[in-house]
């Protein structure tokens, strides 16, 4: 059973193992996203004395608190108890972008001159950190709603607002590998 949670799951059982999650939540009417969870940790902090955005029963999505939690605690256990001992496969032209832009890469997940601590503490870094987590948390709210809320649990419930925000995420997400990641880190 250990080596079966070590690996990848094919789309076969993963895919029908998602849909399953939707169709209970449909009919228990919750909806998935994380994004939500953020509103209830701020209500719970006390952010409803404040603005009225955060006025709400937050208790009644207490069960996506929890899913939030178990996905954290899910993903530290995967990291240091399930991981494989295959590496992973970065694909060669991947990685030739990444190197005509001037950052290295050794064979690793990551490329360490993007994702480290000095990177992260300069005045580049705490910029992209800051202007990049606004963009997140506006572009949310403005969305209605997280990329997994729109299309897993949105288009799930055939809404066409979630389709409009699902095909802005994906043209969002050429824009951002094309043009604006280029401008950012090229040398």
């Amino acid at each position: 059973m250990l080596e079966i949670l070590k690996n990848p799951w094919p789309w076969y059982i993963s895919g029908p193992l998602i849909s399953l999650t939707m169709v209970i939540l449909m009919v228990l009417g919750g909806h998935f996203g994380i994004s939500s969870t953020l509103r209830s940790i701020c209500s719970i902090l006390g952010a409803g004395r404040v603005a009225e955005f955060f006025r709400f029963d937050w208790e009644a999505q207490g069960w996506n608190l929890v899913f939030v939690l178990g996905a954290i605690f899910g993903g530290f256990l995967a990291s240091h108890f399930l991981t494989a001992n295959t590496a992973f496969t970065i694909h060669r032209d991947t990685i030739e972008a990444l190197k005509a832009l001037g950052i290295s890469f050794q064979n690793e997940y990551l490329p360490t001159d993007i994702f480290n601590w000095a990177s992260l503490a300069s005045p580049k870094g705490i910029l992209i950190m800051v202007l990049g987590g606004f963009m997140v948390g506006f572009g949310t709210r403005w969305a209605g709603g997280c990329t997994s809320g729109h299309a897993m649990s949105g288009l799930s419930n055939l809404q066409i607002p979630s389709l409009i925000a699902v095909i802005g995420f994906f043209i969002g997400g050429l824009i951002m590998t094309h043009f604006i990641f280029p401008f950012i880190f090229s040398s």
